[in-house]
């Protein structure tokens, strides 16, 4: 079985003045279809880092990810937006809604900008929402939402456009312990159907609920 995302001997140094900082050093890592994969760390070890090259939001100092069979080492920016916006979903700890769109709208934001038409768009969003619980909120605002409902919306948003891969950063980090518990069983179910997921968290319940824990320290991965 191929992995879904993988990561060979990546390495990210950022400089502070004129010191380098090794924030990853050598990273392999592969994630296969269907695992829910808990990334964990002392804050600084570089969970966040590599989430971010993982998902193309940068790129590495050396090294290659590999998405869907799809290198891009060499690639260009076309194609890491490509890449971005059909193999990618994202979670994030703060939600990261458009405070200027409604429920239904934030959710096809991935659709509308993969050029599904507006309607089709519409429908799958709100299909999308029923499926996590939201049905009734598609026309609210993100702020008459609580944080429980604003992570649904999230997930939904991220998983609306079937992604290969969810990326996730403590996506419980903002929520009690029982909302926390369902978004994870909504996560869960997204590996059910052969998605990859990789969360970066620092909470033992959403371990305890991961197929496998990947530690790191020190921009390494521990062995």
């Amino acid at each position: 079985m191929e992995p879904l995302i993988s990561a060979h001997k990546l390495t990210k140094t950022f400089y502070s003045g004129s010191t380098p900082v090794e924030a990853l050093r050598g990273i392999d890592l592969s994630i296969y279809p269907g695992e829910f994969v808990a990334l964990v760390g002392q804050s600084g070890c570089g969970k966040s880092t590599l989430l971010n090259i993982l998902g193309l939001a940068e790129r590495a100092t050396s090294g290659e990810v590999v998405i869907g069979g799809v290198g891009t080492q060499l690639a260009a920016e076309s194609t890491f937006q490509t890449l971005r916006r059909t193999k990618l979903g994202y979670v994030f700890q703060h939600f990261n809604l458009l405070s200027t769109l409604s429920v239904r709208e934030n959710v096809m934001v991935p659709l509308i900008l993969n050029g599904v038409e507006v309607e089709v768009a519409a429908g799958q969003a709100e299909e999308m929402l029923v499926r996590v619980g939201l049905g009734h909120r598609i026309a609210a605002m993100p702020f008459s939402l609580s944080g429980g409902e604003m992570q649904r919306v999230a997930i939904a948003r991220a998983v609306v456009h079937k992604p290969l891969v969810i990326l996730a950063d403590e996506p419980t980090g903002s929520l009690d312990s029982r909302t926390g518990e369902e978004v994870l069983e909504l996560l869960r179910e997204q590996c059910s159907q052969g998605v990859s997921l990789l969360m970066a968290t620092h909470s033992e319940l959403a371990i305890t609920r991961c197929s496998r824990v990947v530690r790191m320290k020190d921009g390494a991965i521990e062995q």
